[in-house]
């Protein structure tokens, strides 16, 4: 049996505008076990965004193959997209993009409540990883009134909250400073290593990149392993 979480052949992505055509991505192949944690470097427009972007069914291959968690996502409907991103996926952004009149607690609520409707339910599973993160006493607070780092934490927190099989970090820690970057990062490996889910990080960051198991260039529009 296959055990690969992501599986990727040949994975081309293109934009065309009316003055010229780029090919971001030139046939990428990756494969990655459950429950690994790898990095994805490159210079600046390399395309490191926009595969994370397409391993996480927010776009569309021009062509190739992506299997993510057994879903076919270069040939899945909106519908089936959209919930793989609320089961299968989880995001972690630069930016948290948190809501800024929802308290922690109901931010990290809101994934689990659009999945099942039941609003304790959502309570229950969010409260304990939010304690797992260090913030069980600022559960009633509204993002402005929490650090950077905090409001990073209930992003890694929401991020989980449906036991997602894949976490996607996109520049995770690139608006922190360094100490509070280096404490994200320990909490973001640290919880997805303790429950057992595949980590995917796109850094330019070489010190968070060097913390993966499996570490990849992206360059030219090809993916190495180093």
């Amino acid at each position: 049996m296959n055990d690969d979480v992501i599986v990727c052949r040949a994975i081309r992505k293109i934009f065309k505008s009316e003055a010229e055509i780029l090919e971001i991505l030139r046939g990428v192949d990756l494969a990655l076990p459950r429950g690994s944690c790898a990095s994805i470097t490159g210079p600046s427009g390399c395309g490191k965004s926009t595969l994370l972007s397409i391993l996480g069914g927010l776009d569309r291959p021009s062509s190739g193959e992506v299997v993510v968690g057994g879903i076919d996502l270069a040939r899945s409907g909106e519908d089936a997209l959209s919930a793989f991103r609320a089961r299968i996926a989880g995001f972690v952004f630069q930016f948290h993009y948190l809501l800024k009149d929802f308290t922690a607690l109901e931010n990290v609520m809101l994934p689990a409540f659009m999945l099942s409707g039941d609003r304790k339910a959502a309570e229950d599973k969010a409260r304990p990883i939010l304690e797992a993160v260090g913030l069980s006493d600022r559960l009633s607070h509204v993002p402005a009134k929490l650090s950077g780092g905090e409001r990073q934490r209930v992003a890694i927190a929401r991020a989980l909250v449906n036991d997602p099989e894949l976490v996607l970090a996109d520049e995770p820690t690139g608006n922190l400073d360094r100490a509070s970057a280096r404490s994200v990062e320990d909490l973001l490996f640290d919880i997805v290593a303790s429950r057992g889910t595949t980590l995917v990080v796109v850094t330019h960051d070489t010190d968070l990149a060097a913390r993966a198991s499996r570490r990849f260039l992206l360059r030219e529009g090809t993916l190495v392993e180093s």
